[in-house]
């Protein structure tokens, strides 16, 4: 379906049978996409959407964002990327790596369909929000040998499973050793006694060490109040990354919670977060 300059439900991938759920994409485009034989290629950002790998929906990152109105998809289109926002198998469907799998063929639909839609190639990065960065930094970070994403950003992202709960504030609302945690039901097993699964499943395993394939780069932004995902993974990640030789930025965000939550109800957290990653896609893609 169109609806102005969106492309809503474009199916990119059916894992399993033929008769299994079809994963969808909503694509957003700026006002002229399609190019004409002088006009540039235009950028691109895949967005996963965040919920614990349980829930959530794609174009939407969570109640508490989305309840601000700031349309994040739409200040990206406007200013001059093309933005698909993606489905993924959730953890009661498919255990882990099947999330990883279905961000990974969402970014390849998005490639192999670049002159459709005026995309550059060879500019396609990854963002998301939660469940959805630590896709989105698995995507960028699995794929330096075959040139996956151009750069990623991502929101409070899980990165290190099996230090989480060391991790944790002590108002933390779940951690990730509790029974039936979202990170258990992610991989399927107990964290406890399953280190290579936790290990797998983690985006801090792949960073390489100096010297090896480099990770395209990242921005990475958390809050310090986050009783979901403690800013301890996002700051243990820049850290690995830096030390491997890579290009990190590391925003944290004073007395923000998860989704950019801050007791005085505002927006400003979120307000910053965007800011700050339109600008990193923007210096990433050469746009004015």
């Amino acid at each position: 379906m169109t609806e102005g300059r969106v492309l809503k439900g474009v199916e990119f991938a059916r894992p399993g049978s033929d008769d299994s759920r079809p994963l969808l994409l909503d694509l957003y485009l700026p006002t002229a996409y399609l190019p004409s034989a002088q006009e540039k290629l235009r950028p691109a950002v895949v967005h996963f959407h965040g919920g614990g790998w349980r829930m959530g929906e794609r174009s939407s990152l969570g109640p508490v964002c989305d309840g601000f109105g700031l349309t994040p998809f739409d200040v990206l289109t406007e200013a001059g990327f093309v933005v698909a926002s993606a489905d993924y198998r959730l953890s009661s469907e498919a255990h882990f790596p099947a999330q990883l799998h279905d961000a990974q063929a969402a970014v390849e639909w998005l490639r192999s369909h670049a002159a459709e839609y005026g995309v550059d190639p060879a500019k396609i990065y990854a963002w998301g929000d939660s469940a959805g960065g630590h896709l989105a930094s698995l995507v960028g970070l699995t794929g330096v040998r075959h040139n996956s994403v151009a750069a990623v950003a991502a929101w409070y992202p899980p990165t290190d499973l099996d230090s989480m709960a060391e991790q944790a504030l002590p108002n933390a609302v779940s951690r990730p050793s509790d029974p039936g945690s979202r990170e258990e039901l992610l991989i399927g097993a107990p964290l406890a006694g399953n280190p290579e699964l936790a290990a797998a499943a983690s985006p801090i395993s792949y960073v390489a060490k100096a010297g090896g394939p480099a990770a395209p780069p990242f921005l990475l932004i958390h809050g310090t109040a986050d009783r979901f995902v403690p800013a301890a993974q996002s700051e243990s990640l820049a850290a690995k990354l830096q030390d491997s030789g890579a290009d990190v930025e590391l925003l944290i965000i004073e007395g923000a919670d998860h989704m950019w939550s801050l007791p005085d109800g505002s927006s400003a957290a979120a307000e910053k977060a965007l800011a700050a990653t339109v600008s990193f896609f923007l210096r990433q893609s050469g746009l004015p």
